[in-house]
């Protein structure tokens, strides 16, 4: 029993190194102080994906960026992008304006050398940001699903077909281990082969293999959402659901969670699901047929066609660990509308690389 525990703690240990380690949100840039010495500055783009509904819950379009306000633990920020729905990003500033408080100790030369390197990298963000959304389906193949198997891969197949103005799409299933079906990929043929070729497995580790898929879409920049689809609770995974929910807040991962009745009796489980997807600015399902599988898929479709994204350049803040996230809309006649979107992120360091700490079936994913 102790030998076990020891096993388990050493894999959640290696686990929050994992988590800590993960580089997001850009990449860093160095300007020469001296001939000596240089200083590393690393520029942080924030991407957050936000829903807008009337009290009917009818989604709202046509809102422009000066329509929105953002703060970050309570510090206004700038809109640097804006993109509706499917339409063409917005580039709307070019360089961080912490670039100078984040170099405040060192001569003008400097700082104007880290600013040139910004600004071509704000020229790329419109070409990393194609039009549209990647997903990943996560489909329960554990014993669960047994008596809806064949069902449920019906309704992610009319899902599949249905997502217009979705860049790429991968499917992923898992019971006990994760199994990457179909690569991300515009092939909707290749993907639709791969709902086929599933097969129904043995125990649920959702957590696990969540937390591998979150890993794999963290690496994309632009929007990118997970839906799961989970006929029952969880039995198999060393990892806490927390840990897989801040992790995807922290790197602008959506989740959507479409569950069944069954899992709905589980009470555990409902409010698990219910709060992951919240965080993530997603929404949880629970259908009591397949029929109501169907029509959760097509209101995450519908979801993913109407989002709002923006990013942003932090301004300064001495906050090195977690963040909070809060979105305004601007105007009397606004505040009659309900937004949704992920509540903050941590600040994650680049201190070692993603492949250098090992997880359970964690090739890489196929480009």
């Amino acid at each position: 029993m102790r030998i076990h525990l020891k096993k388990t703690m050493a894999k959640r240990h290696l686990l929050f190194l994992w988590l800590l380690s993960f580089p997001i949100y850009g990449g860093g840039y160095s300007a020469a102080q001296n001939d000596s010495s240089r200083i590393r500055v690393s520029v942080v783009l924030v991407q957050l994906n936000v829903a807008v509904t009337d009290g009917k819950g009818n989604y709202v379009s046509g809102l422009n960026p000066e329509d929105f306000s953002i703060t970050e633990d309570k510090i206004p920020q700038k809109t640097a992008t804006f993109e509706e729905g499917n339409e063409p990003l917005r580039r709307l500033i070019d360089v961080s304006p912490s670039i100078g408080h984040s170099l405040q100790d060192v001569g003008k030369d400097s700082v104007t050398s880290v600013q040139k390197a910004a600004a071509e990298e704000s020229v790329k963000t419109p070409e990393l940001w194609a039009g549209g959304a990647n997903v990943f389906i996560l489909f329960d193949t554990s014993n669960y699903m047994y008596r809806g198997f064949v069902f449920a891969q019906d309704s992610i197949a009319d899902f599949i077909r249905s997502l217009e103005g979705v860049s790429k799409v991968a499917l992923y299933s898992y019971s006990r281990d994760l199994s990457r079906v179909s690569a991300l990929t515009s092939d909707r043929s290749q993907t639709l082969r791969g709902v086929r070729n599933t097969v129904a497995g043995d125990d649920a580790a959702l957590y696990n293999s969540l937390l591998l898929t979150v890993k794999d879409a963290a690496r994309l920049t632009g929007k990118k959402a997970i839906v799961v689809f989970s006929n029952g609770p969880d039995n198999a995974s060393l990892v806490p659901p927390e840990d897989v929910a801040e992790l995807a807040q922290s790197t602008g991962t959506i989740i959507y969670m479409i569950s069944t009745q069954q899992a709905e009796d589980e009470p555990v489980s409902t409010a698990v699901f219910e709060r992951m997807s919240k965080a993530t600015g997603g929404k949880a399902y629970f259908s009591k047929s397949w029929r109501d599988e169907k029509q959760a898929f097509a209101s995450i479709r519908d979801d993913l066609a109407h989002l709002y994204t923006l990013s942003y350049y932090p301004q300064p803040n001495p906050n090195r660990g977690w963040r909070t996230i809060t979105v305004k809309l601007n105007g009397k006649n606004m505040q009659k509308y309900h937004l949704r979107t992920r509540d903050g992120y941590r600040l994650l360091q680049q201190t070692q690389s993603v492949t250098d700490l090992p997880l359970p079936n964690s090739d890489p994913i196929s480009q």
